[in-house]
């Protein structure tokens, strides 16, 4: 058995504080998704509830004319703005402790093993739940990174970059597809953070 996964990071977002939305630039890379996923038969489409997620995954999801269903596992490690009073280099710093120091867990937020886990939870039920389905994971890069560093080995990880670990938190752009295989409970990255779709 089994299940295969289309992880999207969401759209490019304002830059702000808080549970920004996507910005002009965003709403296209979304459609372009959109456009591009129609051309897969997919089941359903489950999002993080932050509002960038889930304005990318709306698009995805009237594209391709499924219903959306939200999965607090698959929000981001932490996110500006969830610690009172925290400027952004204060967040940043925060951000890239977390990523070096992986069972580090800041004030607010999870460290970056735990995150990884909730990805990979919210993966293992949905796999058991719909076996031989296709479905699109709309999340995080930040998340995204965390729970491939959990499931594969160094070795794997630098075979889609040579520095996959040092340079994680950049390799994730907006709108990239990450497609991930559940067999039999064996996770089997296919491909990572593709943006050709961007760009036809």
């Amino acid at each position: 058995m089994s299940t295969t996964f289309y992880l999207v990071r969401h759209a490019k977002k304002e830059k702000g504080i808080g549970d920004v939305s996507i910005t002009l630039e965003g709403l296209s890379e979304a459609q372009k998704t959109a456009s591009h996923l129609r051309n897969v038969q997919l089941s359903q489409i489950v999002c993080s509830p932050l509002n960038r997620a889930k304005q990318t995954a709306r698009i995805i999801a009237e594209s391709i004319n499924k219903t959306i269903a939200e999965d607090s596992r698959l929000r981001e490690r932490a996110n500006w703005g969830d610690l009172p009073g925290q400027t952004f280099q204060e967040f940043v710093a925060m951000w890239d402790r977390c990523t070096k120091e992986r069972e580090f867990t800041p004030q607010v937020g999870d460290s970056a093993r735990s995150a990884g886990e909730r990805l990979a939870s919210c993966l293992q039920e949905l796999s058991v739940q719909y076996p031989h389905e296709s479905i699109v994971i709309v999340t995080h890069g930040g998340l995204i990174t965390d729970f491939m560093v959990n499931v594969c080995s160094e070795i794997e990880l630098t075979e889609w970059n040579s520095n996959f670990v040092s340079e994680q938190s950049n390799l994730v752009a907006e709108c990239s597809i990450t497609k991930v295989i559940y067999r039999n409970g064996a996770v089997e990255l296919v491909d990572f953070a593709n943006t050709a779709h961007l760009y036809d």
